[in-house]
């Protein structure tokens, strides 16, 4: 009887122990760095918005924040590193609106599941979609351009970065709802595309606000309009698609951090806090803005219910458009 109880609470003894370990070990995160993923090239859009809030978060909380460029598939292997890393709150990932909500119905054999795989920590920033043309165009409002093209159908020619992006998708939609269709030219990159545009070779443009907003203020492009509900701040003489006489339209990307499903949900909610304050800084909010983002941020539950309510909704928009990379 004496050597059951003994064992007893020696058992009991190493659960209490285990369950301090496991709790000092949560209290200490972060206790080596946090590797951010960022599943495109360094230099574009995703890349400086995930610098930039890293940097601060990484300052302010003195952690050191790691970004890791995972470049390739549409961003999917990047994501798809984060779904399958350890969810212990040491990756994380930028994920936007393509390779969140509108791969899943682009690729039919997408390797992670984004509402299974990930948990959502929080909303960073979001941007428009602007169409722009060269400085000489003859188009001065998105009826011009629609008149031109109902004159003259497949003969204007419109240029975006990759298939079944926010931009492509956002064209698409522009095109069924005025009723006009126009020559699609997909490009590998936004390097080659700015060249093609500003020399004239292509008559539009799609991409977010900050890959545009440099040749717009330098006087070579011309922004015709923007996808989002509001004007963006940065190009606020632009009308909106919703202002052209197309009730509702909207096509935005949005970026926010996310980490491996299971991650526990007090450490996504310490990450959450931490790029919250960063998103208020003055600072990161002027930054982001400047590029021609909005700063969003906000509860891991927002995210999450914006998540749910895109997917579905690319999900329709992919289908319709007929889009696929399989």
């Amino acid at each position: 009887m004496l050597i059951r109880t003994f064992s007893r609470s020696l058992c009991a003894a190493a659960l209490g122990l285990a369950a301090a370990t496991g709790a000092l070990a949560q209290a200490a995160y972060p206790a080596k760095p946090i590797r951010l993923i960022v599943p495109f090239p360094p230099g574009g859009g995703t890349d400086m918005i995930a610098r930039t809030v890293a940097q601060k978060v990484a300052d302010t909380n003195k952690w050191n924040v790691i970004v890791d460029n995972r470049p390739g598939a549409g961003g999917n292997l990047g994501v798809d590193a984060a779904a399958k890393a350890a969810p212990d709150g040491y990756t994380l990932v930028m994920g936007q609106t393509s390779n969140l909500a509108i791969n899943p119905s682009l690729y039919s054999k997408l390797p992670y599941d984004p509402l299974k795989d990930l948990v959502p920590v929080a909303l960073v920033s979001s941007a428009p979609i602007v169409m722009a043309a060269p400085a000489n165009t003859p188009y001065k409002t998105f009826a011009d351009l629609v008149a031109a093209a109902k004159a003259k159908p497949d003969g204007i020619t419109l240029g975006y970065s990759g298939n079944g992006t926010v931009a492509h998708l956002a064209g698409e939609q522009a095109e069924n709802a005025a009723g006009i269709k126009l020559r699609h030219i997909p490009y590998k990159g936004a390097s080659q595309a700015m060249t093609d545009l500003v020399g004239g070779n292509i008559d539009l443009y799609m991409s977010a606000v900050p890959t545009l907003l440099g040749q717009v203020r330098n006087g070579k492009l011309r922004p015709i309009v923007v996808t989002s509900l509001k004007r963006s701040a940065q190009l606020p003489d632009t009308p909106t698609l919703a202002e052209s006489g197309y009730k509702d339209f909207e096509a935005i990307s949005w970026y926010g951090v996310l980490a491996p499903a299971g991650t526990p949900d007090a450490i996504v909610q310490q990450l959450n806090k931490a790029i919250n304050e960063a998103l208020k800084q003055p600072d990161v909010a002027e930054k982001l803005r400047s590029e021609g983002g909005d700063v969003l941020g906000g509860t891991s539950q927002k995210f999450d219910q914006l998540l749910r309510a895109e997917v579905p909704r690319w999900s329709k928009i992919v289908k319709d458009s007929g889009a696929s990379l399989d």
